[in-house]
């Protein structure tokens, strides 16, 4: 294997949101080797700064797959136009409710439409905005989040343009909207061939909804014990849990000593 792709949340994070002293010796030991390690999340390129310092990653695929970084150089995006993240954003209001929250991703900033209170878990980077006002909402979004667990309601906003792909988050009630060539096994494919790696040297590890491409795709597909079912079902492997560092396990007992 050339590249090792792993989802963080449910995945190389454990429930609390850190990486075990042990997994980073691992991720270190591939990088040693030559095995070149990314991340490949749907959380934006600022969440993830403290990930990136403690691993260093060759590769970063971010925004579920609208943004593609080698060694911080940015290889390829791809967002909604400004025609289309007002679109979503105003359809997502109209089927939704006024009142259900969105986030929005930009290339390098978050926006959230509620003012967060700082004892909840989410991240403070996030800038306010209401999005109500479109015309004066200018920015492109990589991905748009909302607040809903309605399959009809995100279907309806997804339809109000001609190009959006759509997933539920299997662990919160919200929706997750991106353009389609804004996934992670699309942006699989274009490192790939950026980097002259075959798909098949690639190995992937996954626990969710959006996982299920990139697993697919990629040489040999890891689901953690974890994993909801339908990741697991797709997987040519599962191993432990995250708690239990089920990415080290595999790599270490499969890739290092071989």
């Amino acid at each position: 294997m050339k590249l090792i792709l792993t989802d963080l949340d449910g995945t190389l994070l454990r429930t609390d949101k850190t990486i075990s002293e042990y997994t980073k010796q691992i991720l270190k030991q591939c990088q040693q080797k030559g095995i070149l390690v990314g991340f490949c999340t749907s959380r934006g390129k600022t969440n993830i700064t403290e990930y990136c310092d403690q691993i260093k990653p060759d590769i970063v695929i971010c925004n579920g797959g609208a943004c593609v970084y080698k060694n911080d150089e940015l290889l390829h995006s791809a967002s909604f136009t400004l025609q289309e993240t007002q679109t979503i954003l105003q359809t997502a209001y109209k089927v939704c409710g006024e009142n259900c929250e969105i986030t929005l991703d930009t290339i390098d900033k978050i926006y959230w439409n509620k003012k967060h209170d700082k004892s909840t878990q989410y991240d403070f980077s996030a800038l306010y905005d209401d999005f109500k006002d479109f015309s004066t909402f200018t920015e492109t979004a990589m991905k748009i989040c909302v607040q809903t667990d309605d399959e009809e309601k995100a279907t309806q906003s997804a339809n109000s343009i001609s190009s959006c792909d759509y997933l539920p988050f299997s662990d919160i009630p919200w929706y997750k909207f991106s353009s389609k060539m804004a996934t992670k096994e699309e942006s699989i494919i274009i490192l790939s061939q950026k980097l002259n790696i075959n798909l098949s040297e690639i190995i992937s590890f996954g626990d969710d909804f959006n996982d299920i491409g990139m697993l697919k795709l990629c040489g040999k597909g890891v689901a953690m014990q974890n994993a909801i079912e339908p990741v697991k079902q797709i997987a040519n492997y599962i191993t432990t849990t995250n708690n239990e560092d089920g990415v080290a396990k595999y790599i270490e007992e499969n890739l290092l000593f071989f």
